[in-house]
C-alpha cells in the first residue's frame, strides 16, 4: 500500500525534515502551510528530488475549514491516507508572565495546537479506521518539553496547549487501537528551528543549548527519524506512546 502522509507546518523546521525523509522513503506527502507558499513549495521539490511525490497544500491549522479543506485535497490528490503528522504549532511573540496573558492570544495557540490537532486526527481517523473501511494508518502529534515543564515565566499557555496533546494522544491512541489505527505524540526538547526567531528569542538555542545534557540543541532531522519510526510498521506495536526526543533535558 502507497504511503500518503500529511505534514502540518511542513514549510520549515521539524515539518519540513519530515517530509523530505518521507520522500527518500517514496511516500507521497502533503506539505501543508499557512503564509510560506515559496518554503513549501521547496520541501515538495526536495521530496520529489529524492524519489517520493509532494503537493503543498496551504491550511490554517486553527481553521475546521480549511482543514477539512485540506483533507479533501490529499484525497483527489493522493487517494487513501495512510499518516498524518500534527506539526503545525503557533506561540506567543515574547516572554509573558501569568499576569500578563491576553485572552485572544491564548485562544489563537490553542486553536492551532489543541483544537486543530484534535479535529485533524478526527479527519485522519475517518479515513483510516477500519470501523469505516479505510485500512488503518499511523498518526503522530508533536507536542513540546513545555508539556512536562510548564514553562513558568515564558510561555504557560504554550505549555498547556501541548500537555493536552499529551492527553488525547493517550485517549485517542485506546479508542481507536481495534480499528487499525496507531496513536502517537513526540515531545522534542530544545530543537535549532525557525519558531524561537517567531517568538522573539532569536539567540535561545545559542543561549540554552549548553544546558542540555549532550551539550547541544538537537536537529529537525533527529526528531523527523523518530516521526518516520513511529509511522512506520517497525513500531507497529507502539500507541499511546510520548516519546522524549529531547537529549535529557529537563
Amino acid at each position: 500500500m502507497q504511503n500518503v502522509v500529511i505534514v502540518t507546518g511542513a514549510s520549515s523546521g521539524i515539518g519540513a525534515a519530515t517530509a523530505r525523509l518521507l520522500g527518500t522513503a517514496g511516500a507521497h506527502v502533503v506539505v501543508n502551510y499557512k503564509n510560506s507558499r515559496e518554503l513549501a513549495q521547496a520541501v515538495v521539490a526536495d521530496v520529489e528530488a529524492v524519489g517520493g511525490k509532494a503537493i503543498a497544500v496551504q491550511a490554517d491549522m486553527g481553521s475546521e475549514a480549511d482543514i477539512l479543506r485540506m483533507f479533501e485535497e490529499t484525497d483527489r490528490a493522493f487517494g487513501p491516507l495512510t499518516g498524518l503528522v500534527n506539526n503545525a504549532g503557533v506561540n506567543g511573540p515574547k516572554h509573558r508572565s501569568a499576569d500578563n496573558y491576553e485572552f485572544q492570544e491564548t485562544m489563537d495557540i490553542f486553536a492551532v495546537n489543541t483544537v486543530g490537532v484534535l479535529i485533524a486526527c478526527r479527519e485522519a481517523i475517518k479515513r483510516m479506521s477500519t470501523k469505516h473501511g479505510g485500512k488503518g494508518g499511523s498518526i503522530v502529534n508533536i507536542s513540546s518539553i513545555g508539556a512536562l515543564t510548564g514553562s513558568p515565566g515564558r510561555f504557560i499557555h504554550y505549555a498547556g496547549s501541548k500537555a493536552a496533546v499529551d492527553t488525547m494522544t493517550k485517549g485517542l491512541a485506546v479508542e481507536v487501537a481495534k480499528d487499525g489505527i496507531r496513536i502517537n505524540a513526540i515531545r522534542p526538547g530544545m530543537i535549532d528551528t525557525p519558531i524561537h526567531a517567531k517568538a522573539g528569542q532569536a539567540d535561545r538555542v545559542k543561549e540554552f543549548a549548553s544546558k542540555n545534557p549532550l551539550g547541544r540543541a538537537g536537529l529537525p532531522e533527529e526528531v523527523a527519524e523518530a516521526i518516520v519510526w513511529l509511522l512506520s510498521d517497525k513500531a507497529s506495536l507502539v500507541t499511546g506512546a510520548v516519546l522524549d526526543v529531547m537529549g535529557a533535558q529537563r
